[in-house]
């Protein structure tokens, strides 16, 4: 490792829940980075002792131990805790490469009207890369000339570094999608308000999955939150070609019953929030369609 430099444009806010083993683990190689940032770890309600287990063995990171499991709003109230212009995401079983939060601080210093960078991911221990990583590297959304990298539609939280101002102004993640593709909302509303997303493929993020996750309930949130963001965002023919795609190509069995089920109880907030994004947004995200359509990464399935 190269001695520590320090860089202090970048947070890390890393959530947690009844994972006290990884987060310490995940901690201990923040602590590592040369650019030594300003950890904020939010524990989502566990039972474990992880609060507990972090202040004391890692005095130096900031802890906010929640009474409940507020899911992705916890990064909502992890950046409420930093001051630097810009926020690194870190979820218990991911880890940064050293050097690469500085470089994702000199894009965003250079790019003033970008709000997101999204690293490439590779798995561990095998090191492969994830198979989302061809999608963003080869993503149809089209870019304006300065990007330095393919435009995105979405992004994936654990492995992006925002732009504290653009999130904030733009409510951060919906407390009502909690957790599982809570993602793509609040993209569509940076993109909408001006900004811009891309992947960089020389920052890196590594990814050991964690055994302790619920799949099944994974799914059905994640099928749930698809089709609220579908019916809050998309217009009226691309929300009904997309709810019917799902329709026919998710699994036939309970867990989808009950994501749908899920889904239409909240069909009141939906229409009184209900807001497509501009048809100039819609004419250049839609092309993520037929993409996402032909996805072996983003299966319902579980």
């Amino acid at each position: 490792m190269p001695p520590a430099m320090g860089d202090s444009r970048v947070s890390v806010v890393v959530i947690t829940w009844q994972r006290r083993e990884e987060a310490l683990a995940c901690l201990g190689r923040l602590r590592e980075l040369p650019e030594q940032p300003h950890v904020v770890l939010v524990d989502n309600g566990s039972a474990d002792g992880t609060a507990d287990a972090v202040r004391e063995r890692f005095p130096e990171v900031e802890v906010v131990a929640l009474p409940e499991n507020l899911g992705a709003v916890g990064r909502n109230i992890g950046v409420r805790r930093t001051s630097t212009p810009y926020v690194a995401f870190c979820d218990d079983d991911t880890w940064w490469s050293p050097g690469d939060l500085s470089r994702a601080a000199d894009v965003l210093d250079d790019c003033p009207r970008l709000a997101l960078v999204n690293a490439r991911i590779v798995v561990e221990p095998s090191g492969a890369e994830d198979p989302i990583v061809t999608e963003l590297r080869d993503s149809p959304v089209p870019a304006p000339d300065w990007l330095p990298g393919p435009a995105l539609g979405s992004f994936l939280a654990g492995a992006s570094v925002v732009r504290r101002d653009a999130f904030v102004r733009a409510g951060g993640f919906s407390e009502r999608l909690w957790l599982g593709g809570e993602e793509e909302l609040l993209a569509t509303d940076l993109i909408a308000a001006g900004w811009e997303l891309c992947y960089l493929e020389e920052l890196t993020v590594h990814h050991r999955a964690s055994r302790l996750r619920d799949s099944t309930h994974r799914r059905r949130v994640g099928l749930r939150n698809t089709l609220w963001f579908t019916w809050l965002r998309r217009p009226l023919v691309p929300a009904v070609r997309r709810t019917l795609f799902l329709a026919r190509t998710v699994p036939r069995d309970r867990t989808s019953l009950l994501g749908a089920v899920d889904a239409v109880r909240g069909l009141g907030w939906l229409l009184a929030d209900r807001r497509p994004r501009p048809a100039v947004v819609e004419a250049r995200l839609g092309r993520l369609d037929e993409a996402q359509r032909r996805s072996t990464a983003r299966r319902y399935v579980g």
